[in-house]
């Protein structure tokens, strides 16, 4: 008989420490928003030693070793740096890359593995997500950072990927007219033929100002709430003072 194992569940919080978990992340958002910064990214002011990469990737996959070579070839020694992957950040024309010795297997447009994560800023309107996912399950959009994530096995297919996000995004191509050109710009790439798309990028990459912060709600439902409160705490206190009046102890109270 198969035993199921009950799930672990988030420690349950006094309402003290559920409000002060959430004030100090309420307060850092205020003290960035007033900066005039959306986000943070403290991995680039370091750099890891060329020693560490190589004991690093060392052990890694030929697939992750060779794809390692190439972008420290290409954009010297990352600034992060785990057992499993490495960092780079603000590798132009990358806000962010990061490679994993770590797979994730993909069948389009053939089978493949995926562990090479590159990221522009880019603003996909939320109406259009539904279309970036039905041309690629492995582009990732970050709606609140603004920010395109292609996931692959190479650079060049990261490129071929954010290239045909644009295309569609602005109306140029449907999802099947992208799937097709993506296909058919693989297969040239790895022969050797002209594949433009997988060459470069072929639109002006932003640089910041496309993050979409959304706008405050808990105004009006955190006085609803408060309220609540007030009401169960007067309530409570009803009870009690009824229980006394109505328990083993009501003629000591009379």
């Amino acid at each position: 008989m198969t035993v199921k194992k009950e799930q672990p569940q988030p420690r349950d919080l006094t309402t003290a420490e559920r409000l002060a978990t959430t004030g100090r992340a309420v307060i850092q958002g205020i003290v960035h928003t007033l900066k005039g910064e959306h986000e943070t990214e403290d991995g680039g002011r370091y750099t890891v030693e060329p020693a560490e990469v190589e004991r690093i990737i060392d052990g890694w996959p030929a697939a992750q070793k060779n794809i390692a070579g190439q972008m420290l070839a290409k954009y010297g020694m990352p600034n992060e740096a785990t057992p499993t992957k490495l960092f780079w950040y603000c590798n132009a024309p990358w806000k962010r890359t990061v490679l994993t010795s770590e797979v994730v297997v993909h069948h389009w447009p053939t089978v493949h593995s995926d562990f090479l994560t590159q990221v522009i800023d880019y603003r996909v309107p939320p109406d259009k997500f539904n279309l970036i996912a039905e041309f690629d399950g492995s582009i990732l959009l970050d709606r609140t950072k603004g920010e395109v994530s292609a996931r692959c096995d190479s650079e060049a297919a990261n490129v071929l990927g954010l290239n045909m996000v644009h295309e569609i995004v602005t109306g140029k191509r449907t999802v099947d007219e992208a799937r097709k050109i993506s296909t058919e710009n693989t297969v040239a790439y790895n022969l050797g033929r002209a594949a433009p798309y997988a060459e470069r990028l072929l639109f002006d990459v932003p640089s910041g100002g496309t993050a979409d912060l959304d706008h405050g709600m808990l105004a009006g439902p955190a006085l609803h709430q408060a309220g609540g409160k007030i009401k169960d705490a007067v309530s409570r206190e009803k009870h009690e003072a009824r229980d006394r009046l109505t328990g083993p102890d009501r003629d000591e109270a009379r």
